[in-house]
């Protein structure tokens, strides 16, 4: 049989995951934390490269907030084989209802999730070291109000003993999907795993489980459940501060 047969037949058509990092630069995020913030996710990226297999496309966006915010793509999520991490740097305040609003727009079919094909539920990880310097209850009720916000995946690190965790449980919407990190290694190694964990979880179809589809956002809180309860690093209380 000739392959011509086969000339016309389009390619899989890939599912869109856009995978969202909301990281605070203010000044108290000079130093140690910072650098270990642009380390990590320098080194993660070409590991998010395979997730989703043949039928995801999973794209990068990076919204950093101090006294306002930018993304460090402008123009969209940028593919995960094309991404370059840029190095942020930090200054200011931490203006994270700045940052709120943004994303509030951006969690669209008109904006970032724009998608020639469907597009699952995005993932989100909220860094900060610190507690918001602007009016965040307002743009968080928004956002709340969103609904690729409410089907997300959403995970927020605590980074420090300053760090205001119920803010952070407040954008997750619980305190089981916060992670405290108190030293720079331990950071990282967050980083990196919640990184993965996240986009595996956000990028595949969640199976039934006693007749009912468990949602993802309950999947990644079991996981960190699992972390916390198996390795020292991710139990807040057994870690010393180390910045």
């Amino acid at each position: 049989m000739s392959d011509a047969i086969y000339g016309n037949v389009e390619g899989i058509i890939r599912r869109q995951m856009v995978l969202f990092f909301l990281i605070d630069t203010s000044g108290s995020m000079q130093g140690q934390k910072i650098s270990a913030v642009n380390t990590a996710i320098r080194e993660v990226v070409p590991e998010l490269a395979d997730i989703g297999g043949a039928d995801i496309d999973l794209k990068i966006a990076v919204l950093e907030f101090s006294m306002g915010c930018k993304w460090q793509n402008p123009a969209g999520p940028v593919s995960v084989d094309d991404f370059m991490w840029n190095n942020l740097s930090a200054e200011g305040g931490t203006d994270m209802g700045t940052a709120f609003r943004e994303l509030n727009e951006r969690l669209s079919r008109n904006s970032f999730l724009k998608a020639p094909s469907a597009s699952v539920a995005p993932v989100i990880l909220l860094l900060s070291d610190g507690q918001p310097s602007d009016d965040y209850q307002s743009a968080l009720a928004a956002l709340k109000n969103n609904n690729w916000f409410k089907s997300a995946v959403k995970v927020a690190l605590a980074i420090g003993s300053d760090a205001d965790c119920n803010v952070l449980a407040e954008f997750t919407g619980t305190s089981e999907t916060v992670l405290s990190a108190y030293t720079p290694d331990i950071l990282r190694k967050m980083i990196r795993t919640v990184s993965i964990t996240s986009a595996q979880i956000g990028s595949r179809s969640q199976p039934l489980q006693e007749g009912d589809i468990v949602s993802k956002q309950d999947t990644m809180a079991a996981e960190i459940k699992n972390l916390k309860q198996t390795d020292p690093d991710y139990n807040s209380a057994d870690t010393l501060e180390g910045w």
